[in-house]
């Protein structure tokens, strides 16, 4: 939980979830999902293993792959 979670409550638990939003690695760190990028809706720079969007690692980014846009239906 970041300093920040709990300063603007917006009375809906947006947490993510285990197993759906992340999977955790065997080292202990969060991999965020595909599915939870997408919903997230913008690339965040960090070069995430999962990347939606194209090109990679470009923040602010909101093009998603081409494949990614028809898995979702987008």
């Amino acid at each position: 939980m970041g300093i920040f979670d709990n300063m603007f409550d917006s009375g809906i638990d947006d947490s993510p979830v285990e197993g759906v939003d992340y999977v955790m690695s065997q080292q202990g760190y969060r991999i965020m999902t595909e599915f939870y990028l997408v919903k997230r809706g913008y690339c965040c720079s960090n070069g995430c293993k999962n990347c939606p969007y194209s090109p990679k690692a470009i923040k602010g980014n909101r093009k998603l792959r081409p494949e990614i846009e028809n898995k979702y239906n987008i």
